[in-house]
């Protein structure tokens, strides 16, 4: 039994006053991507300096106005990285690049020595503020831990007066999460206090889930408290750098947005310590999906995951939401047939809005393709198969064939126990139905109009390998045919149904030729499927092959 005594509750902020539980989000925040130092720090084999600039590149190219450098004044290969960006000469006006240094005069010195040359720097400046670590690491009370931050901040001030550029201060109570409210209050106000923040020359307050301790409501009270409580407010920028210990990361950073956060920190997919940052691409696919524009250029994932994979040595999961292997992919046969339904429907009204069930989005908005969507295994139904038909292939099935073919993949994949591709249902579809030539083999055809509604055949066909010559007049050439072929083979059939549809446009357009028919002696129904530049010749090879499937 797991010992759950261990563990002491967080206390919860008793704020009844709260108002972000009405709100909705309404636009994108501030993005902040900090890849290149929080989640490079967490990589079993952090990047090299060329690997750091393709993801810088990307990152420019997805849309980032704030990249978070790393630590140069700590890591030497982040300085020579920061100065090789500036000698290539590869940060654009509009990009604030951020560096991260803890409260220490050497280390401040240092960062500055790295940024020379930029237009426009985030300095970011913190120190741990938790009551756990005040006692246990710091051995500090709070003045002491107020002390280390208002020096910080002094020290970048000073330097900053004398730095050819726009240095923006970024102030962060590491593990705010474990802070008492009225001191991160207030270690925030006396750094502010500092900086002398305005309206037109912002300070960021960021408020991190340094360690992510309880739901994500509660964290969304801190940041309404705290955002209610600033002085000067409008003088910052309150922030958020959300960690993901409980796995509710987005749903996080999501609620504080609705409680006051203007900008957000976070990697791609979520890279970073321990279970990581909050994934921003999670987060932007979301107000996407709710017709909001996340202002990051997305549209091809299947790039940002490549570039990804390949800098940070990480794979995406499949489960991964919005980027995953499996993501638009639908095994079970309910979700599969309602699909299929949704995007029939889709197209038959036209409609600019996109609804379908089981998929919040467009795969080809984010540069998906539609044909992971339905993939088959032995947990699969009949709307899947259906769907993979006409989707990849062209056949629009009748609704009364789906189970009856379904049948036939099913047992193909319960037999090899997995997935079965669509080009092996294909190829089954094919020997199943199209190219079946035992025991009837059709030939060749000659028809006749013997008046409105008659017809008359003359039909050449193999049965069991001898070639027959007959002749049939019948209520249009399929009857003509049925009755023809009862002259020299002793069938005994009723056809139930039939249907036609164009498989290609163009001047060398094929059809499609559903023929449902019933062994009257037996009782058994079954489909043949015929194609054919000529629709009814294609009716005719569906005619035969329903004849051999009930043989």
């Amino acid at each position: 039994m797991l010992n759950y005594q261990r563990y002491k509750r967080v206390p919860v902020l008793s704020y009844p006053q709260r108002q972000w539980p009405d709100k909705e989000l309404k636009k994108a925040p501030i993005w902040c991507s900090v890849d290149l130092r929080d989640g490079n720090q967490a990589l079993i084999e952090p990047m090299e300096v060329e690997e750091k600039m393709e993801m810088f590149r990307l990152l420019l190219k997805l849309g980032f106005k704030e990249i978070e450098i790393g630590f140069p004044a700590a890591s030497q290969i982040e300085y020579d990285f920061l100065r090789e960006l500036v000698a290539r000469n590869m940060i654009p006006e509009d990009v604030r690049v951020q560096v991260l240094t803890q409260c220490r005069e050497h280390l401040i010195d240092k960062t500055f020595e790295a940024i020379e040359g930029i237009k426009n720097v985030v300095v970011h400046i913190y120190n741990s503020t938790s009551t756990l670590q005040r006692d246990v690491v710091f051995h500090m009370d709070r003045e002491e831990i107020k002390r280390i931050a208002v020096d910080g901040a002094r020290m970048v001030k000073e330097r900053a007066a004398r730095f050819d550029g726009n240095i923006m201060l970024e102030y962060s109570p590491e593990s705010f999460t474990g802070t008492e409210l009225d001191f991160a209050l207030d270690i925030c106000t006396a750094v502010q206090e500092v900086w002398q923040p305005t309206p037109e020359n912002k300070m960021i307050v960021n408020l991190p889930a340094t360690v992510e301790m309880t739901t994500p409501n509660v964290y969304a009270d801190q940041i309404e408290w705290m955002d209610t409580h600033f002085k000067d407010r409008d003088s910052l920028i309150l922030s958020v750098h959300p960690h993901n210990d409980r796995g509710t990361g987005v749903a996080a950073t999501e609620l504080a947005m609705l409680a006051g956060a203007e900008r957000v920190e976070g990697t791609l997919f979520g890279n970073g310590e321990r279970t990581g940052n909050v994934d921003i691409l999670t987060l932007a696919y979301n107000m996407f999906s709710q017709g909001m524009d996340p202002e990051l250029n997305l549209e091809n994932v299947n790039e940002i995951i490549d570039v990804y994979e390949r800098c940070c040595k990480m794979q995406v999961d499949m489960r991964h939401p919005y980027a995953g292997k499996l993501v638009f992919t639908a095994f079970s046969g309910s979700h599969q047939d309602a699909i299929n339904k949704g995007t029939h429907a889709l197209r038959e009204r036209g409609s600019q809005i996109w609804e379908v069930p089981y998929l919040p989005i467009d795969p080809a908005d984010v540069g998906r393709q539609y044909e992971p969507v339905v993939r088959i295994n032995s947990q699969s139904g009949k709307g899947g198969v259906a769907f993979i038909m006409d989707t990849m292939f062209g056949y629009q099935l009748p609704k009364a064939m789906h189970r009856e073919f379904a049948d036939v993949i099913q047992k193909i994949s319960e037999k090899q126990g997995g997935e079965v591709e669509p080009q092996v249902i294909m190829d089954t579809f094919r020997a199943e139905y199209l190219d079946r030539t035992e025991p009837f083999a059709f030939v060749k055809l000659k028809v006749e109009d013997l008046g409105e509604k008659d017809s008359r055949v003359e039909l050449d066909f193999r049965y069991n390998g001898e070639l027959l010559h007959v002749v049939g007049d019948g209520n249009g050439p399929l009857d003509a045919v049925k009755n023809a072929v009862a002259t020299r083979v002793p069938i005994d059939i009723t056809v139930l149904d039939y249907t036609e549809h164009a498989l290609s446009a163009g001047s060398h357009a094929r059809a499609a030729a559903y023929i449902q028919m019933q062994d009257n002696k037996t009782g058994r129904v079954t489909f043949g499927v015929g194609t054919s530049s000529n629709i009814t010749r294609a009716s005719i090879r569906g005619f035969f092959s329903a004849l051999n499937r009930l043989a």
